[in-house]
């Protein structure tokens, strides 16, 4: 009984608060540090034996692909990802360095002063003045002095075709000068007409291209043949040289050489090409004035040619800016023709 007894009470008060003495402190402190150091025993044991299990079934001797593959490092394939995405990133740098090396040839933008509406005014007022000189003005007045340009001479029609052409590029002019005269004074590199410089080189190697112009213009021609209902007419240009009247060539000479290649030059080169620079690059600007340089002859039969031509002018231009290279290669290339007719 007295041992059930003692049992009893033993088990009956097993919560009873313990009054702790400063030994029973010390006692608890050491126990404490002596559980968390076998805590901390087990953990590395355990750290060990899952290092030692890793290394038993992934040794190099039995790879198993799959294991390879789940446990594949992320930061491979994202360098291997980095490097394409740089690779990438050269390969447009070193094509946009390419590019911008080359546009560099076409030389860099104009400070333009005036905008769109501006450009459009002037480009409109010369057309319309080019178009009523040549097919109103100039033939109302040889019709008012008791002429009519069908009974006049070869050497009165040269004479007529230079008067037309003097007009037009004077008309050309002031139109500009209107227009522009609020702008005033333009940045030095408007319009610049000077010998210096060593544009000489561009002006020959133009000079080279007119072989494909005139492959340009048979490939035009075939491409666009003239109708077979379409007479055969020869301008009066044509006929003076058949005639081989001596003044009336010399005349038509100075109306393609001369007069014609300035007041064009300074129209589409001098004005419209570096305006354009304000709207578009440079390269843009010369394939856009020279396709309005050709469609200003009305010969549907030479544009490409006249396009070719006119990108062949607008890239010396620009390299030089200035407008006595143009007009050389202008002049020449009019010159060319003409000689080429006298054949």
């Amino acid at each position: 009984m007295l041992s059930t007894s003692s049992s009893y009470s033993i088990f009956r008060h097993p919560f009873l608060p313990i009054k702790v003495s400063p030994h029973s402190t010390t006692l608890h402190s050491f126990s404490r540090s002596f559980w968390l150091f076998q805590s901390h025993a087990r953990s590395s044991n355990n750290k060990l034996s899952i290092s030692c299990f890793r290394h038993e079934h992934h040794s190099p001797e039995s790879p198993k692909p799959e294991i390879i593959d789940q446990y594949l490092p992320e930061q491979l394939v994202q360098s291997e990802f980095n490097n394409s995405s740089v690779s990438k990133r050269n390969w447009n740098s070193n094509l946009k360095k390419a590019a911008n090396e080359v546009f560099k040839v076409f030389g860099k933008r104009w400070v333009v002063p005036w905008n769109a509406m501006t450009i459009l005014q002037v480009m409109l007022l010369w057309t319309s003045a080019f178009w009523c000189i040549g097919s109103w003005m100039i033939p109302f007045a040889v019709h008012i002095t008791g002429f009519n340009k069908e009974s006049l001479t070869l050497r009165g029609q040269a004479l007529f075709s230079l008067v037309i052409d003097v007009t037009e590029g004077i008309a050309g002019i002031a139109i500009l000068l209107r227009c522009l005269s609020r702008f005033r004074p333009l940045p030095p590199d408007w319009f610049k007409f000077s010998p210096k410089g060593n544009w000489q080189i561009d002006v020959i190697l133009g000079c080279l291209m007119f072989p494909l112009v005139n492959r340009l213009s048979q490939f035009n021609l075939d491409l666009l043949p003239l109708l077979p209902s379409t007479p055969v007419t020869f301008s009066s240009v044509e006929q003076s040289i058949r005639a081989r009247d001596p003044m009336a060539m010399f005349l038509y000479a100075i109306v393609v050489s001369v007069c014609a290649p300035v007041w064009e030059e300074i129209v589409f080169r001098g004005f419209l090409l570096p305006s354009l620079t304000k709207y578009m690059p440079v390269w843009c600007a010369i394939l856009v004035s020279s396709i309005a340089f050709a469609l200003a002859h009305f010969n549907i039969q030479r544009m490409l040619p006249l396009i070719f031509l006119g990108m062949v002018m607008g890239v010396i231009f620009t390299r030089s800016r200035n407008l006595l290279p143009s007009m050389l290669l202008h002049s020449l290339w009019n010159g060319f023709v003409f000689l080429d007719l006298m054949k």
